[in-house]
């Protein structure tokens, strides 16, 4: 006999279909979770691994800044296309390149090496170059004083770091625009001292704004006789020749020219190097570091000259003998210049100055003095602001960036 199914079994059959289909639910719910749970994971572990080769790509740029600063003959600016690349690789072990560019090895402590530039050649290995025209045959620079600043006449070079920090599967590119951080030197002439100034001999000063790229020995028979300095004349920014709170005496076939050529009887003398460079005499102490007593043979940099740690008191006495230097030479005493020496950038000399032979200055000369400043011989003074400039920030400060951007490549 047929029996007709109660209402209770019914109920009972549908409970069952409805608790599979949900426990069928809830396990999909939880596969779709897992899923989106491992999917996030690997989105924030990529999010991350991103964020931190952006991050070793601006270490990139730093060492860069850094190599830059350690090595101021890194890039010549006679070379608009001079290119330099940091490599993942040890001193001995860096790759040949063209005759514009120079491998250097990483400055990074060996066995932690961050990955922002590579062993070999390659599209990614961290390289520094100037920032030119599309024929890359002239460099901008950047002056402030200038309207734009960023121009092709004066200033500090303009160098592009191109960077690319490798974390994992990440990567991201930077390129990066940085200059040296500009001194202001408060300069009054070519040659500005606190005593009397003799020039006697063919000696010559020149108050004309010249470009730090002039070359010896423009200028050392003045601007009308070759090698002449007028072509390498900025054209604007002219100083006296000379300046002086004393007398000038011209003797022999010594020549002086400026704007005016030179300027007596002035007051205002600085009351030491600092205040020329906008400093307190504390800062400048620190800046310049402790003192040595005789003439290294290195005269590239910051240097103070001096036969103990009493600064200002003149006691001093230094001889150069030839050779070259570029930067700022602060002598606590007397200073004698001899034969060919060479410098661009700014001399400081609290005591007397003698220059003989033929000595030449691409920049400016401040004497403080004792007696006189006797200047003879062929020694040449040319003004340059942008000599001064340029070797103050090169030595004596920072990098700071101008522009950045991220690229792709």
């Amino acid at each position: 006999m047929h029996k007709t199914p109660q209402p209770l079994d019914n109920q009972r059959g549908i409970a069952l279909v409805v608790a599979m289909l949900v426990l069928l639910v809830l396990t999909l719910l939880g596969i779709v979770l897992m899923a989106s749970a491992v999917v996030n994971r690997k989105v924030a572990g990529h999010d991350m691994r991103t964020t931190d080769a952006l991050n070793v790509a601006e270490a990139g740029v730093s060492e860069a800044m850094g190599q830059l600063r350690a090595n101021s003959t890194l890039l010549s600016t006679a070379n608009p296309r001079a290119t330099a690349q940091i490599f993942l690789a040890a001193s001995g072990s860096v790759p040949s390149l063209g005759a514009d560019s120079v491998g250097v090895a990483t400055g990074q402590p060996a066995g932690a090496w961050l990955n922002y530039s590579t062993a070999g050649r390659s599209r990614d290995a961290l390289t520094i170059r100037f920032k030119t025209d599309a024929n890359r045959t002239v460099i901008y620079k950047y002056d402030a004083s200038r309207n734009p600043a960023i121009n092709t006449v004066s200033g500090l070079p303009i160098y592009e770091v191109e960077a690319t920090g490798t974390v994992g599967t990440a990567r991201r590119s930077v390129l990066a625009e940085v200059i040296q951080k500009p001194f202001t030197a408060n300069v009054k002439a070519a040659l500005a001292a606190d005593k009397d100034i003799r020039f006697v001999g063919n000696a010559v000063v020149c108050g004309y704004n010249h470009s730090a790229d002039t070359p010896y020995p423009a200028g050392e028979n003045g601007r009308v006789s070759a090698p002449d300095c007028v072509p390498y004349e900025a054209g604007s920014g002219s100083l006296p020749g000379s300046w002086s709170t004393g007398t000038t005496s011209l003797g022999g076939g010594a020549y002086r020219t400026g704007t005016p050529a030179y300027v007596d009887g002035q007051t205002g003398f600085y009351p030491g190097p600092w205040s020329m460079l906008g400093m307190n005499q504390a800062d400048f102490q620190s800046w310049v570091g402790a003192p040595l007593s005789g003439v290294p043979g290195n005269l590239n940099g910051i240097i103070y000259l001096d036969n103990n740690t009493v600064i200002s008191d003149q006691s001093g006495s230094f001889g150069i003998h030839g050779g070259a230097g570029e930067g700022l030479l602060y002598v606590d005493g007397d200073l004698t210049l001899n034969s060919t020496f060479t410098y661009r950038g700014l001399i400081y000399v609290e005591g007397d100055l003698k220059m003989n032979g033929q000595a030449w200055v691409l920049g400016g000369i401040v004497v403080k003095g004792k007696s006189q400043l006797t200047q003879n011989g062929g020694s040449t003074i040319l003004y340059s602001n942008e000599a001064i400039t340029r070797a103050l920030a090169q030595y004596g400060g920072q990098f700071v960036t101008l522009s950045w951007r991220e690229i792709d490549k």
